[in-house]
């Protein structure tokens, strides 16, 4: 039965049991994600082959990629690059943008970012709603050409702007050394035995594969990119074909596959209707190389605890026809 408030006095307001928290900043709210597994999708595997991921959409920047840009800004504050009247600078294909925006605003940065002009409509509405300077460049270059049109401003104009250069930021991938990956070594009690994830700047790779890897040497680090250049996998990079960044190590991945785009439509469109799961289109396309890989465990007869990283939502790509098919 509801509560009626209309029978409440002040009097009663004041000395009833409702307690009022301490309000906290916004990016105080970024990390400690949960870790979601699955009931339909892996019905099929083994009960010692289990797939969870970490629900990165619960950052309040819907983004995995809030971690990395509030560690950046934290970064770039202590050292007196940026917080001097000086613009925040970057390239992104989305989630970093928005969540530079985020923070920036919180913190009372100014914010420019380039972009391609083909990334989804809804992150572009998102990034005009914070009030963004935005700059898209040619959508057939993807996100090198938001990297090359950004890298000549910063040159021109470097006491103008704080380029953030989140490629090839050291601050990116510790992000997820100090914060994901002890998270995820937590959550699963030191049970992990898998960690999957997709490559975009590589941060979240390289970030989790070095602290999981210094937990336990054992864990076996897969990365997972697009299986051809021109791909609708939006944050990926096709490594072989694209500006390599410069905080990727290829060493730490035990193992590389790939998706093709179709895959992962057809797995967003899985996780949403049997699973309730409404994820974006990188997240999808680390849960088909998930699947496939308890697969072949399963096969081997092997035991096995796979973490993969679920980066956003899927409100941001609604736009997409796939999603009606």
């Amino acid at each position: 039965m509801g509560i009626n408030l209309t029978e409440f006095t002040p009097t009663q307001f004041r000395h009833s049991h409702v307690e009022i928290t301490e309000p906290i900043a916004i990016e105080d709210r970024i990390g400690n994600t949960p870790l979601v597994g699955f009931r339909r999708i892996t019905a099929h595997l083994p009960e010692n082959v289990r797939i969870y991921a970490k629900a990165e959409w619960a950052n309040p920047g819907g983004s995995v990629k809030d971690r990395a840009a509030l560690n950046i800004i934290l970064r770039a504050e202590a050292n007196g690059w940026l917080g001097h009247g000086n613009i925040l600078m970057d390239s992104t294909s989305g989630n970093t943008g928005i969540a530079y925006a985020m923070i920036g605003a919180a913190r009372g940065h100014c914010v420019k970012l380039f972009l391609p002009a083909n990334v989804s409509p809804e992150r572009i509405a998102i990034l005009q709603a914070y009030g963004v300077d935005l700059v898209f460049t040619d959508p057939l270059e993807g996100s090198d050409g938001a990297i090359e049109a950004v890298r000549e401003l910063a040159a021109k104009e470097p006491h103008t702007y704080y380029y953030a250069d989140q490629y090839n930021n050291p601050a990116n991938w510790q992000a997820h050394y100090n914060g994901t990956a002890v998270e995820i070594w937590k959550q699963t009690r030191g049970s992990v035995t898998h960690f999957l994830t997709g490559l975009g700047t590589t941060g979240t790779l390289v970030g989790n594969g070095r602290r999981l890897k210094a937990y336990n040497p054992n864990v076996q680090v897969v990365s997972m990119q697009p299986d051809s250049p021109f791909h609708g996998l939006e944050g990926l990079k096709h490594i072989p074909t694209a500006i390599r960044p410069g905080i990727y190590d290829d060493t730490i991945a035990d193992q590389n596959v790939t998706v093709a785009t179709e895959e992962a439509y057809t797995m967003a469109r899985r996780l949403a209707r049997e699973e309730g799961y409404l994820v974006g289109i990188s997240a999808a396309a680390n849960m088909v190389a998930a699947v496939r890989l308890a697969e072949q465990l399963a096969d081997e007869g092997k035991s096995a605890t796979i973490v993969t990283i679920f980066c956003d939502n899927g409100y941001k790509y609604l736009s997409e026809r796939f999603w009606r098919q």
